[in-house]
């Protein structure tokens, strides 16, 4: 597979990189030997960077992932994960946000146990607009200090954010110095506002990683979870859209991958699967080119919900109100909406 260098921080990533978040089973029940294939079969397809976090299955993630990549030498790949959102296993996705220098080298510990790795290639402050942005400055102030600290420390190569709002992005990006930025559902099918970071990105060498694909599962034949902000009619228009890709021959998933991994402008597209045959489908079709044509008209078919804003915040909350126990959903939705790297 192709290779990119993730601006400054100088390491060749793989043109699709591996999202962990599905093998804590927080897209559906997952089989941990399966799992561990998965993540077997993309290092055989040439993929060579992961991404995983703390919060992800409520720590699950990180443990199969160190299983699966335990043997592995660790020059065959990259690895990030996150600082700051951690969430209660037994609350179906109640996060305690927490940027405190303590926390967050605390954190790096117990994800390298769970990993078993020493050294981070890069660390993202994770979801920093998350309840309410009463905790953003924290964020910027003191877990921002903390990541760089470790940086120093020589136990991470690369400072980075996970995040989905534009404007804290846009502030990241000309405030702050930064080396990556681990963005979600700004270059899909219906968003392609990453696009007005990418200049910015250029003349600061910041590594933009694009994470998903697939819309959060909206640009799925399946749609999203029940969590997603996206109103019923905003749902229909996707399903409509969803429905013009299978009579024209072509599963919408499949043109969201490519057009969201195939910009010349973007380093790495992100996506997180539990299943080896999945991974497999994922790489053949990146690398398969997209109808131009068909694109226009699924395009045109969203054109209601281009770029539209989401409240993943808002999401959260109607999660956590909830009183029933989590559905079991298929593996390109999730139940946490942090859990978007698809």
């Amino acid at each position: 597979m192709k290779t990119n260098i993730l601006g400054k921080t100088g390491l060749p990533v793989s043109s699709l990189s591996f999202g962990a978040s599905s093998l804590g089973g927080v897209f559906h029940p997952v089989e941990e030997d399966e799992a561990i294939r998965a993540v077997h079969a993309a290092l055989d397809c040439g993929i060579n960077y992961f991404d995983v976090a703390p919060a992800y299955g409520a720590t699950r993630s990180e443990t199969v992932l160190g299983k699966a990549l335990k043997g592995v030498p660790r020059d065959r790949y990259f690895i990030s994960t996150k600082v700051g959102k951690y969430t209660d296993p037994a609350s179906y996705g109640e996060d305690t946000l927490d940027y405190s220098r303590a926390r967050i080298r605390a954190s790096l510990d117990e994800s390298a146990a769970r990993l078993g790795v020493e050294y981070f290639d890069i660390i993202h402050v994770h979801d920093i607009e998350y309840q309410g942005r009463r905790h953003t400055e924290w964020a910027l102030g003191e877990g921002l200090a903390a990541v760089r600290e470790l940086k120093r420390e020589g136990r991470i190569g690369a400072v980075s954010f996970g995040i989905y709002p534009l404007d804290l992005w846009q502030r990241i990006f000309t405030e702050y110095d930064v080396d990556a930025a681990l963005t979600h559902n700004h270059y899909c099918l219906n968003d392609t506002r990453l696009l007005e970071l990418l200049p910015l990105a250029r003349e600061q060498q910041i590594g933009v990683i694009n994470a998903s694909p697939f819309g959060s599962g909206l640009l799925t034949d399946r749609g999203p979870a029940a969590w997603h902000p996206a109103s019923q009619a905003e749902r229909r228009v996707a399903l409509e859209a969803a429905g013009f890709c299978r009579r024209q021959g072509v599963p919408i998933s499949k043109l969201a991958l490519q057009f969201a991994s195939q910009h010349p402008d973007i380093p790495t597209t992100l996506f997180s699967s539990s299943r080896p045959e999945a991974v497999c489908r994922n790489v053949e079709w990146h690398e398969e080119p997209y109808d131009p044509q068909l694109l226009a008209a699924v395009q045109a078919i969203l054109a209601p919900v281009m770029n539209k804003q989401w409240d993943y915040d808002a999401a959260v909350d109607h999660l956590q109100e909830a009183d029933t126990a989590p559905p079991q959903l298929p593996e390109h939705q999730s139940l946490n909406p942090q859990n978007r790297t698809l």
